[in-house]
């Protein structure tokens, strides 16, 4: 096979989920091969600086109204001798028509010999039902991959540090820890002796800026960062304590110990940072977040 096809399009801690199938990808099944990406803009500068891909391409994600895109689409999606479908969401199931029914589609639907049919595949972990997916696509084994290409980049801090991530997705605020929480815990990181850094998006900075009115001592670097230099941040932090939110999955990717705080509007069972090593991730569940005390979070971290 000359021509393999990668989609996987995010979000953040979705695509970081999937750095193990893109090595498994690369260095098992299709060592030779040209291996081209498509995803989403926010994740080009990554995919490209990785080891796993000789090209990159961005979907637009068009309209299903804008024919011309549609076109555009369909030929970004032929040509392939496979192609391996890690996103399994309802707009990819129709890039299966697109890409033309292919004979060699690894993904959840179609009639593909390595459709990924396992009847539970929704009730796994986003990290098992990947692994199983390949397993059927003949790639016995997903080892944990090698983030070697990430360690050194981005901010080398002269102090030992904790990173604090108090941001998450917009539409979905009960997914956020109260920030005066944050603020809280950002003084006990300096009573611990380690400086704390608020990282996150430029729509983050109004968290930053209150911990920095309770914590003075905070290092503000949201917005600051691109999501390899945060990666780079991550791996020579102390700790990452965040809420459930794609900075949190590269930290845990990186190695960093990390505290991750899960309320009802999401599962940690199918969707929590693993890390790399057992133990390294905590997972602190709340219904609503609201009643999750510092004093727990901060348990957690000793």
């Amino acid at each position: 096979m000359r021509r393999i096809l990668v989609i996987r399009l995010g979000a953040l801690g979705d695509f970081v989920q999937s750095f193990g199938p893109f090595q498994a990808i690369r260095r098992a099944a299709h060592p030779t091969a040209q291996i081209t990406l498509l995803t989403t803009s926010p994740f080009v500068e990554l995919a490209r600086l990785s080891p796993w891909f000789d090209a990159v391409e961005v979907d637009q994600r068009p309209s299903w109204g804008n024919l011309p895109a549609l076109l555009a689409l369909r030929q970004q999606l032929r040509g392939y001798d496979r192609i391996y479908d890690l996103q399994t969401s309802s707009r990819t199931a129709r890039y299966y028509v697109l890409a033309g029914r292919p004979k060699m589609w690894c993904g959840h639907v179609g009639r593909s010999p390595l459709v990924h049919a396992n009847p539970r595949r929704n009730d796994m972990h986003t990290r098992a039902r990947q692994r199983d997916q390949l397993l059927g696509a003949g790639i016995p084994d997903v080892p944990l991959p090698d983030v070697s290409w990430l360690a050194e980049l981005g901010a080398h801090l002269d102090v030992p540090y904790g990173l604090i991530v108090p941001g998450a997705s917009p539409h979905r605020p009960a997914k956020r820890w109260p920030v005066r929480r944050y603020a809280e815990l950002a003084t006990r990181f300096e009573s611990r002796g380690l400086r704390p850094v608020v990282v996150g998006s430029g729509a983050d900075k109004p968290l930053a800026e209150a911990i920095r009115q309770v914590c003075p001592q905070a290092l503000d670097l949201t917005g600051q960062t691109t999501l390899p230099e945060l990666a780079g941040l991550a791996a020579r932090a102390q700790v990452a304590v965040g809420n459930d939110t794609g900075p949190m999955h590269l930290a845990a990717i990186m190695g960093c110990p990390s505290v991750v705080l899960f309320s009802a509007d999401s599962n940690p069972a199918l969707t929590a940072p693993l890390g790399r090593v057992p133990g390294q991730v905590c997972v602190l569940s709340a219904r609503d977040l609201a009643t999750l005390s510092v004093n727990r979070v901060a348990a957690a971290l000793s």
